[in-house]
């Protein structure tokens, strides 16, 4: 009986996180329009940060307000498991839903995107990121100064980044095409801005707190098929909790709004490099073992193979999108039948 009524939770954790996310999408476009704000800006920086926010809080309450071994391993599996997801799973499932909308004749197999937007997103996430995992490697040990030092850094990286898009003229067009009804208002041609706000406060709540759902759930339901602790903050919380990406940037990709759909998702891959990341350097000796380090590699693997396929002139598809997902086969793979356990932190 205790099984049934776990696995009901579940499901009820993600009819949840898909209403959020749907609310959420909706709002945030009424929220972008509102301040006058171009599709980089909504895209990559208000939804990416939005939808980022369940995911964060995982590592943040692990490592500032649980502590112990445990709880560390917990928060870097996080920390690090965002970005493979955005950078394998997500890219999968966008693409994907792509060519399925393709085939109803709902859009093109290609995708439409301001280059510069994603391109800027990806160098800002390979920069950081890559610093991230040599920071991590286990061959010294970092003094204490390097890694806040660091910490402060990736900080004001993202402050740097959120300037930047703020300031980029391009990519106004996807935000200025004709909304859809905001659900609370769904009779007003304009939404009170009031509203707006208020469905996105009801829909991050949904968002996080199905998220939560969600991962407790997964964690209650884990041990009757074998997961172990690791392959569950590395994998199995940071899947729970990056749904609203991926649904947010399906619906996009539905409605022909490219740019915001992998905007959402690249944004969130800067963020995620970022501000998680300092959480971890700042809390912890930020000792990566091999899960870590070849989840780590992976997703900077795979942004620089989008960075070549965003090139100018070469025109993205929703097929190369989905040919993301084998980065992610590959590390489960790699944990199946090659993880050989952590590494032992220098002295």
């Amino acid at each position: 009986m205790s099984l049934l009524v776990d696995v009901l939770l579940l499901a009820v954790s993600f009819g949840v996180i898909l209403l959020g996310a749907e609310l959420f999408t909706n709002a945030i476009e009424w929220f972008g329009k509102k301040l006058g704000l171009g599709t980089g800006m909504v895209g990559s920086v208000l939804a990416a940060v939005g939808t980022a926010l369940p995911e964060t809080m995982i590592p943040i309450i692990a490592l500032v307000f649980v502590g112990g071994a445990a709880a560390e391993e917990v928060g870097i599996g996080a920390i690090l498991g965002a970005p493979f997801m955005l950078s394998t799973a997500a890219m999968f499932v966008t693409g994907t839903a792509v060519l399925v909308f393709a085939r109803r004749g709902r859009r093109k197999r290609t995708l439409s995107i301001d280059q510069r937007i994603v391109g800027r997103d990806l160098r800002f996430f390979l920069g950081m990121y890559t610093l991230a995992i040599v920071l991590g490697l286990p061959l010294y040990e970092k003094p204490v100064w390097l890694r806040l030092a660091a910490a402060v850094g990736l900080i004001a990286a993202y402050v740097f980044y959120v300037y930047r898009t703020s300031q980029d003229p391009h990519g106004e067009h996807e935000a200025d095409e004709e909304l859809n009804p905001l659900r609370l208002q769904p009779n007003l041609t304009t939404p009170h801005t009031r509203v707006v706000v208020a469905q996105l406060i009801v829909s991050l709540a949904a968002i996080a707190g199905g998220a939560q759902l969600f991962v407790r759930e997964i964690t209650v339901l884990s041990p009757l098929v074998g997961i172990t602790p690791l392959v569950l903050s590395l994998i199995i919380a940071p899947l729970a909790t990056e749904l609203p990406e991926k649904f947010n940037s399906v619906l996009w990709v539905r409605q022909r709004k490219d740019t915001l759909a992998m905007g959402n998702i690249s944004g969130a891959m800067v963020f995620q490099s970022c501000i998680p990341v300092a959480v971890g350097l700042w809390y912890t000796p930020w000792v990566l073992d091999q899960a870590a380090i070849a989840s780590a590699a992976i997703a900077v693997g795979a942004g620089l193979l989008l960075q070549v396929l965003l090139r100018p002139g070469n025109v993205l598809s929703g097929g190369q999108l989905a040919f993301f997902g084998l980065f992610y086969a590959a590390f489960i793979v790699y944990i199946v039948g090659f993880y050989q356990g952590p590494i032992p932190v220098p002295h």
